[in-house]
């Protein structure tokens, strides 16, 4: 379709050569039939390029809406000044623009003059982001709901793009990422720090990286002296905080030929170094609470938690009508482990079967070491007493499988009591008391019939 050239000089004599920001005529079917030189600067078209294309073309999709109410309003005779909406840069980029158009109804055509606003947006963002971190900080309750803070803000600077945050233990070379997804639950993935790749040239130098995604690998990026003509769609800085390295920010562009700048690797390190503080912060304040709710020796719940659990567990129970299970149990000769082999070897069996306790019972389930040789198994929502010894017998035979320790074989006998809500009592006092009890109970007929067969 061939368009008429707009005189603007004739409408505004001198005018238009003095203006710095873009000008745009657009005629009553959308499309644009002038656009002044600066346009270049700000969208990456040439006018000669623009000229004759629908405007609405160059707009972000999600403004498309909002912004053809505006333009049916100002086709009506109303001008509208400092209308804002974002458009998509030759390049990929986001451009935020804010407008101020009016319609001449003698050449049937608005004319329309934009100025780049993303710069002062980003500043906006950044501020918001930075507030929004500090506050999280002092807020959530544990690392996990400041990581998932912390997905949501940065997201919001980089909306497009796949966001992985890493943490690293130095003593052990281990990478762990807090996935926060439906699909993958509650769980920290965690594996050794893969050398070569860009996520290990950013720890083991604590500088920020730009290179390439790995598409096999998602998050890990290809290693940067690895790379010839790079297209940077993979961004990794530091999490760094008093001179230690404590993980890192990496971002995954999405977008098809998109590349990362030197800018946004400045942005993301700026959070980043903001971010690392509070991640420090949470993670002392994790260590601590842990520190007051498990046994330091197992790293398994100790009585003070145990028994807020079991309280919590009860209320529901009552709550919903279903029953749960205690089991109490303690390791026969476990002093003489200890006697004859030492404390260190006596420590390494209370710690096996801390984990053998933890393989043979559910997630939903708390095991806990309640002093000495003596553990705790709440059973939620068992259906029946049946289920109940099924898992003891499960837990029985998981304790007395073949040990070794210092390459000597070592055999480990248990007493397990059971006691069930509401059969055997319905406070934590009375089903302690009932498994603790049935437990001792076992030792006796145990010890009855050793004598028995003497």
């Amino acid at each position: 379709m061939k368009h008429d050239t707009v005189d603007l000089n004739s409408l505004f004599p001198g005018l238009i050569h003095q203006l710095l920001d873009p000008v745009f005529v657009v005629d009553r079917n959308g499309c644009i039939v002038f656009v002044s030189e600066a346009c270049e600067a700000m969208f990456g078209y040439t006018a000669a390029e623009m000229i004759g294309q629908p405007v609405l073309g160059y707009l972000h999709p999600d403004d498309l809406e909002r912004t053809q109410a505006v333009v049916r309003g100002v086709m009506s005779g109303q001008p509208h000044m400092n209308f804002e909406n974002r458009y998509l840069h030759r390049d990929g980029r986001v451009v935020n623009v804010l407008w101020s158009a009016r319609w001449l109804p003698e050449a049937q055509v608005r004319l329309a003059v934009a100025r780049d606003v993303t710069s002062l947006r980003r500043a906006d963002q950044i501020r918001d982001a930075l507030y929004q971190i500090s506050q999280s900080a002092h807020a959530a309750e544990s690392l996990r709901a400041l990581c998932q803070e912390i997905h949501r803000v940065i997201g919001g600077l980089f909306s497009s793009d796949a966001l992985y945050l890493a943490f690293y233990d130095a003593d052990n070379g281990q990478i762990s990422y807090p996935y926060l997804s439906v699909r993958r639950g509650d769980s920290w993935v965690a594996g050794p720090l893969q050398d070569g790749t860009a996520l290990a040239a950013v720890i083991r130098t604590g500088q920020p990286v730009l290179s390439v995604a790995d598409p096999e690998r998602p998050g890990l990026g290809l290693a940067p002296d690895e790379l010839d003509e790079p297209v940077h769609n993979w961004l990794g800085v530091p999490l760094e905080a008093r001179g230690r390295v404590l993980g890192a920010v990496v971002m995954e562009s999405r977008a098809l030929g998109e590349r990362y700048s030197t800018e946004d690797r400045d942005l993301l390190q700026f959070v980043a170094t903001q971010l690392a503080t509070a991640v420090e912060r949470k993670h002392a304040e994790d260590e601590l609470r842990h520190m007051a709710h498990h046994d330091p020796l197992t790293g398994l719940t100790n009585r003070s938690l145990f028994r807020d659990r079991l309280e919590t567990a009860l209320r529901q129970a009552r709550r919903q009508n279903v029953r749960l299970a205690l089991l109490y149990l303690d390791l026969n000769g476990f002093k003489q482990v200890n006697d004859t082999r030492g404390h260190d070897r006596g420590d390494q069996l209370l710690c096996e079967v801390a984990r053998r306790l933890e393989r043979t019972t559910r997630e939903a389930d708390t095991v806990a070491r309640m002093g000495g040789d003596e553990f705790t198994v709440l059973l939620n929502d068992v259906s029946d007493e049946a289920a109940a010894r099924a898992t003891l017998e499960k837990i029985r035979a998981a304790l007395s499988a073949p040990l070794t320790l210092a390459g000597e074989p070592v055999r480990i006998d248990s007493a397990i009591g059971l006691a069930l809500y509401p059969d055997d009592g319905d406070t934590a006092e009375a089903l302690l008391r009932a498994a603790d009890a049935d437990m001792y109970q076992m030792k006796r007929d145990v010890a009855a019939t050793a004598v028995a067969h003497q």
